[in-house]
């Protein structure tokens, strides 16, 4: 039996929206067009819009289909900026997916942007005052703050309307990535609106949904200059010929969470935490990263350091024995340095290399941590044998 325990990278694709995607594409039609099979096209495209706003309590009209998370991260941090000159100032948290990490940097490097890296504490948590006072020093050059929703690794959940509040206070536009958050904890757009952010990006493939296809919900007064032109299309903010059948298959996904949220955030937060009961029994040295109260972090993860062995040496041994897990972000799978999250919540540098992320997700079952736990003790046990490799990386 293979055991999938990495929802935070991918979750296993819903068959109510492989269904979805494989009937809208056998129908033809181009949703721009204005003849009888474009309009329909059209209808498809947007009641499968409806469907992706009810799921985060936004308007239609606030929903850019885009072609990943990693794109609507994109827009919304490079249009932010763009529209906001000649502000130079981007606020952004330590710790941010390298979806915004790489994005601010392009900025800084190609367009004279200024980074403001905002610390994090032990948890993973963002300093508040250090936004605050960021934030005072010089607040009519700010161009814009962003903050992951709750952290991709390590699970931890940002106080997203205390942060919103400080950047409203100074009317500067608030960014959140919430694609590690999408389906595992409630998004209110509305609500999160009225509190001062502008703008949140999802991804379809965490949630159930197709990869390939991802989503920026945009505030309706929100300007943001856009990545792509052409057609004009989504409120002249994404152009291009939209994907009907991924945008159906992205909401029969956005559906199904929905309805079933609280309780599977139940179901959820039970088996992580006889993961992380398991792994404190089986290696009681092992370090749980992110927030040890249950309600500050993400209900399926489970994130650990194993001091003594390499974080790659474990998931390759349990991958042997037919449990995947990984090491930290998909995005940075195979490149052979510490995490940065745990690097900017303090830990070494053999804690951020021995670090082990353990995600559950819609098709995790007990089943799947009794053979998680049943095949760690050897593993770590020959992980530990092993050591740390005496490879130098920088800090």
């Amino acid at each position: 039996m293979v055991v999938y325990l990495d929802h935070a990278a991918t979750t296993p694709v819903l068959p109510a929206a492989i269904t979805a995607c494989a009937e809208a594409m056998a129908v033809v039609g181009n949703p721009a067009s204005v003849h009888s099979q474009g309009q329909n096209a059209k209808r498809m495209l947007e009641e499968a819009r409806e469907g992706v706003a009810a799921s985060v309590s936004c308007d239609p009209i606030e929903v850019v289909f885009t072609g990943s998370g990693t794109e609507a991260i994109n827009l919304a941090v490079k249009g932010l900026f763009w529209a906001r000159t000649p502000r130079r100032r981007i606020l952004v948290a330590e710790g941010e997916h390298h979806a915004t990490l790489d994005s601010v940097e392009w900025l800084a490097e190609h367009d004279d942007a200024q980074l403001e890296w905002i610390p994090l504490d032990a948890l993973g948590r963002i300093d508040l005052d250090a936004l605050e006072a960021a934030i005072a020093s010089n607040p009519a050059d700010v161009a814009l703050v962003t903050v992951i929703a709750a952290n991709n690794e390590v699970g931890t959940i940002q106080p997203l309307t205390e942060i919103a509040a400080l950047a409203a206070a100074h009317d500067i536009p608030m960014h959140v990535d919430a694609v590690s958050a999408y389906g595992y904890l409630p998004i209110d757009f509305a609500a999160l609106s009225r509190a001062g952010v502008s703008a949140v990006s999802l991804s379809a493939h965490k949630i159930g949904g197709p990869v390939g296809i991802g989503a920026l919900i945009l505030g309706r007064r929100t300007a943001v200059v856009p990545l792509l032109h052409g057609g004009g299309q989504q409120r002249k903010v994404r152009s291009g010929t939209q994907d009907v059948a991924a945008a159906v298959s992205f909401a029969v996904a956005a559906s199904a969470f929905g309805a079933g949220q609280p309780a599977e955030h139940a179901r959820l937060s039970v088996l992580r935490d006889r993961v992380i009961d398991g792994v404190r029994l089986i290696a009681p040295a092992a370090i749980l990263n992110g927030d040890p109260d249950p309600a500050g972090r993400l209900p399926g993860n489970a994130h650990f350091s194993f001091p003594g062995c390499e974080g790659d040496s474990l998931l390759f041994l349990l991958d042997v024995a037919g449990v995947s897990v990984s090491t930290g972000s998909a995005c940075q799978a195979g490149v052979p340095e510490p995490s940065h999250v745990l690097r900017a919540m303090g830990r070494s540098e053999s804690e951020s290399r021995g670090a082990l992320r353990i995600t559950l997700g819609h098709s995790s079952s007990d089943a799947d941590v009794d053979a998680l736990l049943d095949a760690l003790p050897a593993a770590h046990a020959q992980a530990v044998r092993a050591g740390m490799s005496d490879r130098v990386t920088r800090a």
